[in-house]
């Protein structure tokens, strides 16, 4: 029997083809946006397969409605804080996700955003489509010149080392801090003039830069974030940033997506981007093979190749 596989969101043409080949194919009634939490309590029961986003919390109620039959879930997405794995290891729930096909892409993003607030881009930009550029001179929009500035990874897996190579091409010593090894959390907020978030949400991880850790960075530091926006207590960046320490902020994710906290939304020394650390079109749509594959290999019985478990 064709097992029975819960679409979440639209994915591309040709792989929507493939899984059509190997299975039942039930799309969410809103294929533009996610599903919401009682709607995936609706759905999800009676499907062997769920391929679904970032977007859709599968937490323990969900998981258990949809128990015993489901047998897989495949996110297109590297993170998976968003489903509950450990009731996934009770119910036997296998979870794929993507990982190593969006480094490069990330990476590539955090640099764009990190040298967009460092050198003030979009504030610029806005500054001459506004009409206020009138002439040339020596303070006009002056930021922060990369060589010989520290940059402190907070946690150096694949995407964190592929920031440091960058980095490093830049002329900035790199520190970093992870679970296995580097400078001390305390070190790297009094070292890093600029301080990338590269760490998974878990809950050690949960706001790990909360407003005593803004307030204990370097005079002048740069905080960027494109990990998950959980890592990050949002609401003591304005203060960091008016009566703290905080240069500028660079934002791809944020703690309730797609809100963004209010007192961000109208300043010039923050960046902020709607979560495209791996929008390239290759990228993205190599995530959705990815995911497509993890559901084939089950099918036939195989080992997954890129397990969350």
């Amino acid at each position: 029997m064709r097992p029975k596989i819960y679409l979440s969101r639209a994915v591309p043409s040709d792989c929507l083809a493939r899984l059509e080949a190997i299975g039942e194919l039930t799309w969410s009634p809103n294929r533009e946006g996610p599903p919401a939490h009682g709607e995936l309590l609706e759905q999800l029961p009676g499907h062997d397969v769920a391929v679904i986003q970032l977007t859709e919390d599968l937490d323990a109620r969900v998981l258990n409605a949809a128990a015993p039959r489901l047998k897989l879930v495949s996110q297109v997405a590297v993170g998976v804080d968003n489903i509950d794995l450990e009731v996934c290891r009770l119910l036997g729930v296998q979870v794929a996700h993507t990982p190593g096909v969006l480094t490069d892409a990330t990476a590539d993003l955090t640099m764009a955003l990190l040298l967009a607030a460092c050198r003030r881009v979009v504030e610029a930009d806005r500054f001459v489509r506004e009409g206020q550029w009138k002439l040339w001179s020596l303070d006009l929009m002056c930021g922060m010149e990369l060589r010989g500035r520290t940059l402190g990874i907070l946690g150096r897996g694949r995407i964190g080392s592929a920031v440091a190579r960058r980095a490093e091409a830049f002329g900035m010593q790199v520190i970093h801090c992870s679970r296995r090894s580097g400078v001390t959390l305390d070190e790297l907020l009094l070292r890093a003039d600029i301080l990338s978030l590269h760490a998974p949400l878990t809950p050690d991880t949960e706001k790990i830069i909360d407003e005593k850790a803004l307030f204990g960075m370097k005079e002048g530091a740069v905080l960027i974030n494109t990990s998950r926006g959980g890592l990050v207590e949002e609401a003591a960046l304005a203060p960091a940033l008016d009566n703290g320490p905080l240069r500028a902020v660079g934002l791809d994710v944020y703690e309730g997506e797609p809100s963004v906290h209010p007192s961000l939304l109208g300043r010039s020394d923050v960046v902020l981007l709607p979560h495209i650390g791996s929008a390239t079109e290759r990228t993205r749509h190599r995530m959705a093979e990815l995911a497509v594959e993890a559901v084939e290999s089950w099918v036939r019985g195989e080992r997954i190749a890129h397990s969350a478990l």
